[in-house]
């Protein structure tokens, strides 16, 4: 067993932990290869940090997978990007299945090809009642897109007649997020050396712990999880109180 995981305290976990992964390109880059190639390696980092959580016990974890803003890439970036997906999708399903993994979707579903769309669709049902981790992929999301979503339901709603504007609060608006059924996240990891949330969660990320990291995706492994979890672990969360109040 890894030293660092010796030292996390399982009692104390986070329920929820999201991701920016982010490096694929510059890490592909830095090797001579096109960004494709860095997002083909990218998906052993999912696939090892996925098992990390679930050996633990975490029972959320949100990858950043696409953002709308990523629709802009070349289109050969793009492409390449969502037939991956779909690959990995059909290679990955059957171990999700074997270890018990929920698969979701967070986003705009309607901008993703008929075929990824399919498969998508087949993975979650063939998932739906699993118990484990819960594995959310946001595809073709950003937290701008999703807060005018929920503010366009809400409206509809109201104007339908079947909500009052003074009904309106914050458990109202929570329930017309893509992320209506799962808890916040308290750690949110971003790696390969930037300092940003870029358009990820903005609602649900309000008290998460940020973790930033130099290591390009494709390195990031288990021992990388450990040492975020510790770090999660060594911080107070205090959600606006004082120290005082946490410890009466």
């Amino acid at each position: 067993m890894s030293q660092l995981l010796g030292k996390i305290e399982k009692d104390r976990l986070p329920r929820h932990i999201a991701i920016i992964m982010d490096g694929n390109g510059r890490w592909a880059k830095e090797k001579g290869e096109d960004r494709l190639f860095g997002h083909f390696h990218g998906v052993e980092s999912v696939r090892n940090i996925v098992e990390g959580c679930a050996e633990l016990g975490v029972e959320y974890l949100t990858l950043y997978a696409f953002s709308t803003e990523n629709w802009d890439r070349p289109e050969y970036e793009v492409v390449g990007l969502m037939e991956l997906l779909v690959s990995t999708i059909r290679k990955e399903v059957e171990s999700l299945n074997k270890n018990n993994i929920r698969l979701h979707v967070i986003g705009d579903m309607s901008m993703l090809p008929d075929y990824a769309r399919k498969e998508l669709n087949e993975a979650l049902s063939i998932t739906e009642k699993n118990t484990g981790l819960n594995l959310i992929m946001a595809l073709s999301y950003s937290g701008r897109w999703e807060l005018l979503n929920a503010v366009k339901n809400i409206a509809f709603e109201v104007k339908q007649g079947r909500l009052t504007v003074e009904a309106i609060d914050q458990d109202i608006l929570q329930r017309f997020l893509c992320t209506s059924n799962f808890p916040d996240p308290e750690l949110m990891i971003r790696t390969s050396g930037e300092f940003r949330i870029s358009n990820f969660l903005l609602y649900q990320l309000a008290y998460a712990e940020l973790y930033f990291t130099n290591v390009r995706w494709p390195d990031f492994r288990k021992e990388n999880l450990y040492e975020a979890i510790l770090d999660y672990q060594g911080r107070e969360r205090r959600f606006g109180k004082t120290s005082e109040q946490l410890s009466n």
